[in-house]
């Protein structure tokens, strides 16, 4: 009886096969091989992401160190006796202590030179890249580039605003409009003013 449990034991048993330490061995160096592939896509996807954030970050910053920023008010020059506007002044200034700005003038022509764009809109008219002049104010080399330290005062005159470009009508009492100033490189700035009640010799708009 007990041989034939024995027997009986042995047969369901029989044609299995074991594993070797070979089998094994191959088997966990394909997982090892596996996971090494898999964590250095995972490691050089974050390294990627990581250094296009680092070149997002720069340039930003690069951006920022390229803005302009108004120094002081908006100056009108008017005419009492028409009660219209004549000139428009503003001093610039670099936003931070960044990059240099080529402020160029623009001589109102075709072939002009200048890399900073200024347009002006008013309730009539839009022109763009209209003629103005530049003065240094304080301390400044020679050069046409707005750099740390320095200010320049632009003028735009109404009655010259370049080959073609002419205003429908004069700014008077009570107008508005609008000034972009557009560097090569940075963001544009805006400046909107509405004229008084009364045109005067000299202005500050608000």
């Amino acid at each position: 009886m007990f041989n034939k449990f024995m027997k009986t034991l042995s047969n369901m048993h029989k044609g299995e096969k074991g594993m070797t330490g070979l089998e094994t061995a191959i088997i966990l160096i394909a997982f090892v091989t596996v996971a090494a592939v898999f964590g250095y896509a995972v490691l050089s996807a974050g390294l990627f992401s990581a250094e296009r954030g680092k070149e997002t970050v720069y340039a930003g910053l690069a951006e920022a160190k390229s803005n302009l920023e108004l120094s002081g008010s908006v100056i009108g020059l008017g005419d009492n006796v028409s009660q219209s506007l004549l000139k428009i002044k503003f001093t610039l200034k670099n936003a931070i202590a960044g990059n240099p700005i080529d402020l160029t003038e623009c001589d109102g022509t075709s072939t002009a030179q200048n890399k900073c764009v200024i347009s002006m809109t008013t309730k009539n008219d839009y022109f763009n890249n209209v003629k103005w002049t530049k003065e240094a104010i304080g301390a400044a080399d020679a050069d046409n580039l707005l750099e740390t330290g320095e200010q320049f005062e632009v003028t735009v005159d109404m009655g010259d605003l370049g080959v073609g470009k002419a205003l429908s009508e004069n700014l008077t009492v009570n107008d508005q409009f609008n000034i972009q100033v557009k560097p090569s490189v940075g963001s544009t700035m805006t400046i909107q003013r509405q004229l008084p009640p009364a045109i005067e010799a000299v202005m500050d708009l608000h």
